[in-house]
């Protein structure tokens, strides 16, 4: 609600009673008022005492239209008391803007879960919007009847069905300039119906009208599912492509981009880091794709897909971990005999054939969130540090004051949230270190590489464990990658002088 600029919040639970024989099925509403910047609930003077009073209101089902005017009336009133310029009677007619019959048709679909029957009453409802306004659409019921079609797999019909609610939009929009008065359109409506357009678009492979409908509302929503679905769509288009190699390698271009994006702004979202990694992985950047799988199999431990292209991915940067990673695909690739068949196929032409990029559908909700944000007066909190980085900072301090025992108590909490936590195992690491726990401090410096190849610091601890055991070899191969990582590191330029003497 901050987010958005929004000053107050309602809150309330509503309860539905079914109907019953000649009785109609009715509504309950209990509804609160939250003051967004004190963070309470609206508080009242009652006979000289502070009290919070709940909204209720009850009506029949039928009249849902009439029942937000008269708490939209009741919010109001209670807001603004006696400065307030709407009678209730002007905002329950404001609100009843959907003709009667089609609001009770519409109501009627959303409580019926028979998928036949909620297309029948979604269809009757917009037939009786348009009976009473001939030039109308009946967006919220065109919307609903989409994603039902979509979820019968009737593509044709379910586009046509999103497509009513664009058109509505744009009439909407236009009527609204004609008349120089401020546009009160469904922006969210609008949102998802483009989006499961061009979702609906790509799986009939029709890539460029799938993209065309996707872009402007990436642009404008920079929401990470659109991203991400973008991303994949541009990627299978690319791969698609057979006659313009300089188109197809635009179109990848575009979907590394919007992968990026997608991963910056949900770096927690296991699909949207394999799809990251599988076009870097397309593209032959084999350093940022094996960072990226790793941190896709942090947020997914068992995904197989990833472990069997890590290991590719380490076999062709002739890392030795890549035989380990190469055992844990086998571990969770058995179903449908899939590992054998990826190997087959990489071992005969070193692609993926069966590169399955993956598109989660957003939660409905989001369109609704993401629109309100971008509205004006709409402001950005401050960002904050998480518990993780909180329970980090404190283990580093801990340790630094040489409080080991806490600092493993800290380090655990992390690590029971955050099981890939590499700089977690880094500095348990140190610990094991200074404990002269070796065996320990290897396992544990090992796991943060392999979890972040970037820390430093575990490779250096490595290679000097590794000098002192007299492994020259080992120690000289975490040595070259900490130069790779930071050739001006003190420590890093003082182990590669220690490999040098190793062994004389």
């Amino acid at each position: 609600a901050r987010e958005s600029g929004a000053t107050i919040l309602i809150a309330g639970r509503y309860n539905i009673a079914p109907a019953v024989a000649d009785s109609a099925a009715t509504i309950n509403v209990t509804a609160k008022i939250v003051k967004v910047n004190e963070g309470r609930f609206l508080n009242e003077v009652v006979d000289g005492q502070q009290v919070t009073r709940d909204i209720n209101v009850n009506d029949g089902l039928g009249n849902l239209q009439t029942m937000q005017g008269q708490i939209a009336f009741v919010i109001l009133h209670r807001l603004f008391k006696g400065s307030l310029s709407y009678s209730q009677n002007q905002l329950v007619t404001a609100a009843n803007k959907i003709p009667g019959r089609a609001f009770e048709a519409y109501t009627k679909a959303l409580l019926t879960p028979a998928l036949d029957s909620r297309e029948n009453y979604l269809k009757n409802a917009m037939r009786l919007y348009t009976e009473a306004t001939p030039d109308g659409v009946y967006s919220e019921a065109a919307l609903e009847l989409g994603h039902l079609l979509y979820q019968k797999r009737n593509a044709s019909e379910s586009i046509n069905a999103f497509e009513q609610v664009i058109s509505a939009h744009r009439a909407c929009v236009d009527k609204a300039k004609t008349e120089s008065t401020v546009a009160q359109c469904s922006d969210e409506t609008y949102a998802e119906a483009s989006f499961y357009i061009g979702l609906l678009q790509w799986q009939q492979q029709n890539f460029e009208t799938a993209l065309a409908t996707l872009r402007p509302l990436a642009d404008d929503l920079k929401l990470t599912s659109v991203y991400n679905a973008l991303g994949a769509i541009a990627v299978q288009a690319a791969k698609s492509e057979r006659k313009n190699p300089a188109k197809s390698a635009a179109l990848m271009a575009e979907g590394l981009a919007l992968f990026k994006k997608a991963a910056e702004s949900a770096p927690e979202d296991a699909n949207i880091r394999f799809n990251y990694a599988a076009t870097l992985f397309l593209l032959e950047n084999h350093s940022d794709a094996a960072k990226e799988l790793r941190a896709a199999i942090a947020a997914a431990p068992r995904d197989g897909d990833a472990y069997f292209m890590l290991a590719k991915t380490l076999e062709t940067l002739k890392d030795p971990l890549a035989a380990t990673i190469d055992n844990e695909a086998r571990k969770y690739l058995t179903a449908n005999n899939r590992y054998a068949l990826l190997e087959k196929e990489w071992q005969k032409s070193k692609t993926f054939a069966d590169l399955r990029l993956r598109v989660a559908q957003p939660a409905r909700k989001d369109f609704v969130s993401v629109v309100l944000s971008r509205r004006p007066g709409a402001s950005n909190a401050a960002p904050q540090m998480s518990e993780t980085e909180g329970l980090l900072a404190t283990a580093r301090k801990q340790i630094k004051e040489a409080q080991d025992d806490a600092a493993m108590a800290t380090l655990r909490r992390v690590l029971a949230s955050e099981p890939m936590s590499a700089e977690s195992y880094l500095l348990l690491g140190k610990i094991h270190l200074r404990r002269a726990d070796i065996e320990q401090a290897i396992s544990s410096f090992k796991t943060s590489v392999f979890w972040d190849n970037r820390l430093i610091d575990a490779h250096i601890s490595l290679g000097k464990i590794y000098i002192e055991r007299g492994d020259c070899q080992q120690a000289k191969s975490y040595a070259t990658q900490s130069l790779e990582l930071d050739k001006e590191n003190k420590d890093a330029q003082g182990l590669q002088r220690l490999i040098e003497r190793c062994g004389k």
